[in-house]
């Protein structure tokens, strides 16, 4: 009987190099203690336009809100108690309409699918509601109406057939006023709107379309031949997002404009929250001395480059009060 005995199996490979899991986490990365890198001239812009609009935060909240009680004290105002004297009845503010002539061209029904054309419906709502309470009061028209929007109206809001101090005309505008009355509003156009004259039409594109028919309206207005203009926004404003407004900001815009005659007021009254506004001089400001750091920084060279970044800031808040609300008097 063979007296050997039996020596263990070697170990294998596997076991051997079997790593310890622990050993990772203690081995530094090869990331730690580099420097962070130097932020270019692009993202301290977009910092300081995010600050910006932060630190005016608090004032337009503010605005909106005097805004809002100015509103009910005219309508508190205009309260009288009935003959028994327990009820009150609420009596339209004294208002003083305007002779300029508002008008919503819908001729652009067939570019749109059922749910914008539902989105459209609900700003003209907007639209209507905002006029019927308004100091200055305009012409509200709405031509071309018919197709799809005439259909939503008539499922959605049989009502529509009894609004007051506003033109439902099927026919296109261009039939209903004078071409030399015209003035196409559109964000495409070089022209710059300065003041409003109220013996004119004003036009707004019933559109909404998310951007896939860029240009459209400034287009009809030239084939057309009538003036067009875009509202002083750049003047006033630097937005986050693209300066193209839904049809009931720019409706609004206007009507606050009539009341307070100042552009900067009116656009900052209107505009939402997520478009990010600030007012154009304090993003001058904010420039002026960015590039004035950068000089001293650089041994006094200038920076030459007019470049303005076009990137969005994430929305760092949501619009409080829905634009799509559907407000019918």
């Amino acid at each position: 009987m063979s007296t050997d005995v039996l020596s263990a199996p070697p170990e294998s490979d596997c076991a051997k190099a079997k790593p310890d899991p622990s050993e990772d986490r203690l081995k530094p990365s090869s990331d730690r203690g580099k420097a962070p890198e130097p932020m270019s001239k692009r993202q301290m812009k977009k910092l300081m336009r995010q600050k910006q609009w932060e630190d005016q935060r608090e004032l337009r909240k503010q605005k909106r809100k005097e805004r809002r009680q100015r509103r009910r004290l005219e309508r508190q105002s205009h309260l009288e108690p009935n003959s028994e004297g327990h009820d009150r009845k609420r009596f339209r503010s004294e208002a003083v309409p305007s002779p300029l002539r508002l008008v919503v061209d819908c001729s652009f029904d067939s570019l749109m699918v059922s749910k914008d054309i539902k989105k459209l419906h609900k700003q003209i709502q907007r639209c209507y509601a905002e006029n019927r309470r308004a100091s200055h009061p305009v012409q509200y028209y709405l031509t071309s109406h018919g197709g799809q929007l005439k259909k939503v109206m008539d499922e959605n809001d049989k009502g529509w057939v009894n609004w007051k101090d506003i033109h439902i005309k099927p026919e296109h505008y261009s039939e209903l006023m004078k071409k030399e009355d015209l003035v196409y509003l559109t964000s495409d156009s070089p022209n710059i709107l300065k003041e409003l004259d109220e013996s004119k039409a004003y036009v707004i594109g019933g559109l909404v379309d998310h951007n896939h028919h860029k240009g459209i309206t400034y287009k009809q207005a030239s084939e057309h031949g009538i003036h067009h203009a875009q509202l002083p926004l750049g003047d006033f404003v630097k937005m986050n997002s693209r300066k193209v407004l839904a049809v009931n900001h720019v409706f609004e815009i206007i009507l606050e404009y009539l009341e307070t005659r100042d552009w900067q007021e009116a656009f900052f009254s209107i505009l939402p929250q997520r478009k990010g506004a600030v007012p154009a001089d304090k993003v001058c400001e904010g420039s002026s001395h960015e590039h004035a750091n950068a000089g001293a920084k650089d041994g006094g060279e200038s920076d030459s480059s007019t470049e303005e970044s076009t990137e969005n800031v994430p929305d760092p808040t949501q619009e409080g009060e829905a634009q799509d609300r559907a407000t019918s008097t």
